[in-house]
């Protein structure tokens, strides 16, 4: 996956400024892409220059103008292409803390605990964020409700994913410093 098909279907939510896309981004697809605001606007000119969204210009009177995105035919074609093109393998595991918790035990564990802790919080504070983000999406609906109305429910599955995640992050952490404490007051 690219990240401008995390655009792309992030723009299926409907028109947004490069500050909502960045915005957006943070608040539903980060639980499964992450981007900074200087690679979306990279992004978004590059997707533009081929055709892929089209851009309008709102004036504002005390800020900056600002360009408003929405997906071209052509975008909505390349996100079915997407759709319909297999991934071929999982997804990898690529994480920093799994590397320094692999050799814990050559050394004081200290610094490898604060780190866990520290990711712990990490998890902790974007559950948060997540949860919120689902009671909006809900708004006052069972989820069942919700996925029998709502116009579009993979946003609503992609934040179930990313709940999950950050729900086993937390339970895999506490067992690595319940392990790594255990073996330290040894």
């Amino acid at each position: 996956m690219t990240l401008r098909n995390a655009v792309m279907a992030t723009l299926l939510e409907g028109e947004a400024s490069g500050y909502d896309l960045a915005k957006g981004f943070n608040a539903s697809v980060a639980n499964f892409w992450t981007a900074t605001p200087q690679q979306l606007y990279r992004e978004l000119d590059r997707m533009e220059r081929e055709g892929l969204v089209t851009a309008r210009v709102v004036r504002q009177e005390r800020r900056p103008d600002k360009r408003l995105f929405s997906l071209t035919d052509t975008g909505h074609a390349a996100l079915r292409a997407h759709l319909a093109t297999p991934i071929t393998r999982p997804t990898a595991i690529r994480d920093g803390l799994l590397v320094k918790v692999q050799c814990a035990d050559i050394t004081d564990p200290a610094p490898v605990q604060a780190d866990l802790t520290a990711h712990m919080d990490w998890s902790r504070a974007k559950l948060t964020r997540y949860e919120r983000l689902r009671e909006r999406l809900l708004s006052g609906r069972t989820e069942e409700e919700y996925l029998a109305q709502a116009d579009r429910v993979g946003p609503y599955l992609t934040l179930l994913r990313g709940i999950a995640f950050e729900e086993e992050n937390l339970r895999w952490g506490e067992l690595a410093l319940r392990v790594l404490t255990a073996r330290s007051s040894k």
